[in-house]
């Protein structure tokens, strides 16, 4: 989904991204397509054009040049090369993409987890004032919810901005379908053909006005920032920003694409395929040029015929696994009340075993505390002697005097069937010696020998 709001200006839209899986998305990836790329300061910028055609396949680049310092030429004069460059490969009809330049976009990131489709758009109004330091009248933004995410990505630039350069290009004559920004087409760019990029993705773009670094990690789907420092000292900042678990190498964005220059290409993309990619647009609705419906019928009739070819491939498996399926339930009815009778012998079994166990146990249990009785009796000859004596399954508690009953701890812990021997309380001195509470563990239990 994709808002777009301005002084008093409001859309939304779904992608075939959002609702085509990857895996036949390619087939989908069918359209020609011209990117546009506004570079360089502020006040003298190039315009890079590219234009591609896109198959199943894949994308080939048709051709491209640069219009240098557009701004303060002829409108009508470069408009015209840019007519001519698509009248020869045969694509004027299509509407261009417009990457803007980074430093006129700001550029962020919601999590939003938890918050549905209907009610994301106005989770997003709610915190749409607080990411920009203009105000409100003054902007236009567009935001769209990253595929199997809760980030919601979200783009703003000045109106006057968008208002200038919609004008310039409507004085050229070139059809603008949308402005967009430089993370929304590479993000595109990494997926349009149902490829699953890296995890963790560092890039860099080295201009006139900086050093662009876009990123992907698992923390942070998407990155996206300028800086006015050199190559090292960018990435260096930008890492800790999208935590990376293993730091991939940085690369240069034409090499990850394969095509220099990179963002016109990744924006011609969009332009060829706009329901398989991000639908981040800036340019209000009814400003918005589309390319001439009737030169899609050829391409959506084959794109149909494929979809329907894949449909029937997918679902052929599935209708052959359901078949199997019924015939394994009726196989496994047949002998489920055989196997149920065999559990139920096998728990009658069991449980049998349980109370042998149990019986030996006590058996065993009554000699154990006899020959405890009788160590205890051996140890504690005269003049010892006891007023009470408890007994468990793990420890042996005995109460008496002695004339010394220091010695008794030593004594105890020095016999096979006792160990980590204890005053429960310290002895007390009386007429008769010392009056003494002991506490010992048994050495049987500890090994598990007694129940």
């Amino acid at each position: 989904m994709v808002g777009v709001r301005g002084r008093s200006a409001c859309a939304a839209e779904w992608g075939l991204a959002a609702v085509i899986p990857a895996g036949i998305r390619k087939w989908a990836a069918i359209g020609s397509g011209a990117g546009l790329e506004i570079a360089g300061p502020r006040g003298s910028e190039s315009l890079r054009v590219t234009a591609v055609r896109v198959r199943p396949q894949g994308a080939r680049v048709l051709g491209g040049f640069t219009i240098e310092d557009f701004e303060h030429q002829p409108a009508a004069a470069w408009g015209a090369d840019y007519a001519a460059f698509l009248g020869k490969l045969g694509i004027r009809h299509v509407a261009a993409n417009v990457v803007l330049p980074r430093h006129e976009v700001i550029v962020r990131q919601l999590a939003l987890p938890g918050v549905s489709g209907k009610d994301l758009a106005g989770a997003v109004r709610f915190q749409l004032d607080s990411l920009h330091p203009y105000s409100e009248e003054d902007v236009l933004s567009s935001w769209t919810r990253l595929e199997h995410s809760s980030t919601v990505l979200v783009a703003i630039v000045r109106a006057e901005t968008i208002q200038r350069y919609a004008t310039l290009f409507a004085e050229a004559g070139i059809k603008i379908a949308g402005f967009t920004c430089s993370a929304a087409v590479i993000y595109s760019a990494l997926r349009l053909f149902g490829k699953t990029p890296p995890a963790e993705v560092l890039a860099y773009e080295v201009g006139e006005t900086g050093v662009e670094i876009y990123g992907e990690s698992p923390s942070k789907p998407v990155f996206s920032a300028a800086f006015n420092v050199d190559l090292e000292r960018a990435a260096a900042l930008a890492s800790p920003e999208l935590r990376f678990e293993t730091a991939p190498p940085i690369r240069a964005l034409n090499e990850l694409l394969g095509v220099d220059p990179a963002l016109p290409y990744a924006a011609a993309l969009a332009s060829a395929c706009p329901r398989l990619c991000l639908p981040l647009n800036l340019l209000p609705v009814e400003q918005r040029q589309t390319s001439s419906p009737m030169v899609w019928v050829p391409s959506t009739a084959l794109a149909a015929l494929v979809l329907l070819a894949a449909g029937a491939t997918t679902a052929l498996p599935g209708f052959e696994s359901r078949r199997y399926m019924r015939e394994l339930e009726a196989e496994i009815a047949k002998v489920q009340p055989g196997a149920a009778r065999a559990a139920a012998i096998d728990r009658e079994i069991d449980l049998t075993r349980k109370r042998t166990v149990l019986l030996d146990s006590f058996r065993g249990r009554s000699k154990a505390d006899m020959d405890v009785l009788a160590e205890m009796t051996r140890l504690l000859a005269p003049p010892a002697w006891l007023t009470s004596l408890e007994l468990n399954g793990q420890q042996v508690a005995v109460t008496g005097e002695t004339d010394q009953a220091a010695l008794l701890l030593k004594a105890i812990d020095a016999s096979p069937q006792f160990e980590s021997s204890e005053f429960v309380s310290p002895p007390v001195r009386s007429a008769a010696g010392e009056t003494f509470r002991i506490r010992t563990t048994r050495e049987a239990s500890r090994q598990g020998t007694l129940p």
